[in-house]
């Protein structure tokens, strides 16, 4: 028999007990991948006695390997007297009729799916819980992209131990202390290859990042861990601070909230607050120079989020949810590699230019100088009253007006995008590129959209 690991063990019970994450009675749900962790978990919950189902998502993204988890994970649940349920998902479809990353979509239904197993039902006697087998070096990895992607201080607290039905018991535990007691229980996992390549944040901070940084502060990790017990409790005096600013600053109205000017000008810190009064409507770090700029602004002024407006209006700003026929704006921060927009996806490269021979060319091509480019860029629906530059003339022309010459029918009209910098067109998706933006011999730096149709 494989040796004992008592240590790991007593401290998950232990754990359990001091959090009450759930008793005898309750009805578990677990989620199971199959990689090492979601393994160790179920290894760990059938030894403290618990009834569980196993629940697996295949999200179809990894071909033969996805079917491979799913099959694992379906034999293996009889030796844990556990029922297995699975359930497909066809992700790529999913995040281009939302306009989401791949990613977003895979964990919105993922936990969307989970979330249908908490539903009370008649005869319900325990509590329902979702597990998740999420450890500390997740944590540390997500307090480290939070914090360079500048999500601010709410960011800074990891990942919530519980949260809407979901229950995260790992957490006490790294990734290698998983791993030795999987190797000493002599369990089975599966490999997943997307977490191996860097392609995604995640990874690069896990394989490249915290290598980085751990030979310069070796307990690096360790370090993270506590501080993110701090981080906690310093968000709780923060929300308490911002809670009374609201107060004196965020007023609703039926048509959604306003904000005076004078009082909001004249609050310290300036920054901080504009990004925690506006971010709840869907604007972006990367729009808060010009949510400042408001301020001195005349009436009229706006600005756009995905979801809302920002409106100057004599003494007041004046936030309200944007039209059906304006939502679906895609904001693309810099730094984003890859966004899924409706029919395809849109990778975005920024790089050092080289020879005009080094161009991509093309209708679903736009090669633009970086210094004309501002960010946060927009994608969205041309609409009447767009112009911009095509590429090789010098007059403008109406976007309506360029369509019509260029043959596109009706239908195809309709699900024309541009992509906007600054409130200027930089790229009728697909078709020409703004002739203001194009790359020149005194270049330096180049920003390349491709799209990719799906």
């Amino acid at each position: 028999m494989p040796a004992q690991t008592p240590d790991l063990l007593s401290r998950f019970l232990e754990h359990v007990r001091k959090e009450d994450f759930f008793r005898k009675g309750d009805l578990l749900f677990l989620a199971v991948s199959g990689g090492l962790d979601s393994m160790v978990l179920t290894d760990l919950v059938h030894r403290a006695g618990m009834a569980f189902v196993m629940l697996h998502v295949n999200f179809q993204l990894r071909g033969a390997e996805s079917d491979r988890d799913q099959a694992f994970v379906e034999s293996v649940g009889p030796a844990y007297k556990a029922i297995v349920v699975s359930s497909r998902f066809d992700t790529t479809a999913f995040a281009a009729q939302h306009r989401i990353s791949i990613q977003e979509a895979a964990r919105k239904l993922r936990y969307d799916w989970f979330r249908g197993f908490l539903v009370p039902a008649p005869g319900d006697k325990g509590r329902k819980c979702i597990l998740t087998a999420h450890h500390a070096d997740d944590d540390v990895e997500t307090l480290l992209q939070h914090f360079l992607q500048g999500s601010g201080i709410a960011g800074l607290h990891g990942i919530p131990s519980r949260q809407g039905g979901v229950i995260r018991p790992l957490l006490f535990a790294s990734r290698v202390e998983l791993e030795a007691y999987a190797k000493e229980r002599g369990l089975a996992w599966v490999e997943d290859s997307s977490n191996i390549t860097v392609k995604y944040t995640r990874n690069s901070i896990r394989h490249d990042l915290l290598p980085a940084i751990e030979k310069l502060f070796p307990q690096v990790r360790e370090n993270l861990k506590h501080n993110l017990g701090r981080f906690r409790e310093i968000e709780i005096l923060y929300r308490q601070g911002l809670e009374r600013q609201w107060k004196r600053l965020l007023f609703q109205t039926e048509a959604g909230w306003k904000v005076p000017v004078e009082r909001l000008r004249r609050t310290e810190p300036l920054r901080t607050i504009v990004w925690e009064a506006f971010s709840r409507f869907g604007f972006t770090t990367g729009q808060l120079s010009g949510i400042i700029d408001l301020l001195d602004s005349p009436t009229g002024r706006f600005l756009d989020s995905a979801t809302h407006r920002l409106l100057r209006d004599r003494k007041w700003l004046l936030v309200s949810p944007l039209q059906e026929q304006e939502k679906g704006v895609m904001v693309i921060e810099s730094g984003e590699a890859l966004v899924s927009i409706p029919g395809g996806e849109l990778k975005i490269a920024h790089e050092a230019k080289a020879g005009d021979q080094d161009l991509l060319k093309g209708e679903a091509v736009a090669c633009l100088d970086a210094s004309e480019v501002r960010f946060p860029l927009l994608v969205r629906k041309w609409k009447p009253g767009d112009y911009f530059y095509p590429l090789g003339m010098r007059k403008k022309q109406k976007v309506a007006r360029f369509l019509i010459n260029a043959k596109v029918d009706r239908i195809a009209k309709e699900k024309v995008l541009v992509v906007e910098s600054d409130k200027r067109i930089l790229w009728v998706v697909g078709h020409r590129m703004d002739d203001r933006f194009k790359v020149r011999p005194d270049t330096r730096e180049r920003i390349t959209l491709v799209l990719v149709p799906s």
